[in-house]
């Protein structure tokens, strides 16, 4: 999975430069759709840490900072290209770091922690071991995060004709059960805002 992403999205980034399409997102707008779900995982009016896992050139940064937030950032990618593109766009923001890492488990301990598309693109994966991917980087957000995390994934409730082979679509009430089984009773479940996808916020 690793070299066939940094291949995609090194090919995506030189086509696409600094756009949304360079992480395989559709526009602008469709990824700040996204980022509004996100970012109401967000309870507070002070300083807070947070994750981004998979944070592609960093966009939830500038996001936030046109939100009027107060944070400290961490950035995690698994394609070197993309971090080094994120770390100069950011360059002068002391509040904000940029890391390749492989394995989840060695982000930082954080507030909270986000993702927005990692799941979506399963390669040559079975929809078993997908699934059994996503649940356990899961289980590794809630344990670096102290006040909650959110993540978003394509939804089985698509259109039929438009859905793609590669591409991996969740059942969002499995998630949201297993989320409160296993994390929180304080789950929200987000599937109203346009796009074949949802949003899950897991507070603590």
């Amino acid at each position: 999975m690793l070299e066939e992403s940094n291949k995609l999205y090194g090919q995506l980034l030189r086509e696409f430069g600094e756009l949304p399409q360079a992480v395989n997102w559709k526009n602008k707008e469709a990824q700040e759709m996204r980022f509004q779900q996100l970012i109401k995982i967000i309870k507070t009016s002070g300083d807070f840490s947070i994750n981004d896992l998979g944070c592609g050139l960093g966009d939830f940064v500038r996001f936030m900072e046109e939100s009027a937030l107060k944070f400290t950032y961490h950035g995690y990618d698994i394609a070197p290209g993309m971090i080094e593109s994120a770390k100069a766009k950011f360059s002068t923001n002391r509040n904000v770091s940029f890391e390749v890492i492989v394995d989840p488990g060695t982000m930082k301990m954080a507030d909270y922690t986000i993702e927005s598309g990692i799941f979506n693109l399963r390669f040559d994966h079975t929809e078993e071991s997908w699934l059994a991917h996503i649940l356990k980087t899961l289980d590794i957000m809630n344990e670096k995060s102290r006040l909650g995390f959110a993540f978003n994934l394509l939804t089985k409730y698509s259109d039929k004709h438009l859905m793609r082979d590669d591409l991996y679509y969740a059942d969002p009430c499995f998630l949201f059960d297993y989320c409160k089984k296993n994390f929180s009773k304080n789950v929200a479940l987000l599937h109203d805002y346009q796009l074949y996808d949802f949003t899950i916020l897991v507070r603590k």
